[in-house]
């Protein structure tokens, strides 16, 4: 764990065990309402149709009904915060990067962008410094 393994001096985010426990909350609501049905939809919406596939509309719709209700209750919780758990970013809103990304180039975005505080988070995580270093090694690794 980060708050045990850092070097003296440095400056790493110290939690209660309430804080980390509410991490943790969003962490298995990421892998267990967020992540299956984006996952459908990325499999859908992307992975098909590259491999010359139809997708089955009434999968992507009933995957689409799923996460739409997942990202209301993110929509009420990011009225709280700026992120997912805390006013911080987190592990719990990391984990949503790959998926976040495959969705923003489908028509799955709609989602996203319907929804005022879900569509900033989104947006603000996809920012990230970070997360361009990761899609840039991911391309360089690709080329």
């Amino acid at each position: 764990m980060a708050h045990e393994s850092g070097k003296k001096g440095e400056e790493l985010v110290y939690w209660d065990g309430r804080e980390q426990a509410i991490v943790a909350n969003w962490v298995d609501v990421e892998d267990h309402q967020f992540e299956p049905p984006a996952a459908k939809l990325i499999f859908k919406m992307v992975i098909k149709p590259n491999n010359c596939l139809a997708p089955d509309q009434g999968v992507v719709a009933e995957a689409e009904a799923k996460l739409g209700n997942v990202l209301d209750v993110y929509e009420t919780q990011l009225a709280k915060f700026m992120s997912l758990a805390t006013d911080k970013y987190t592990i719990a809103d990391l984990l949503h990067l790959p998926n976040l990304q495959s969705l923003m180039g489908t028509p799955a975005k709609k989602l996203i962008e319907s929804r005022p505080r879900g569509r900033a988070w989104c947006y603000e995580i996809l920012a990230r410094p970070a997360w361009a270093k990761v899609l840039e090694m991911k391309h360089t690794a690709q080329v």
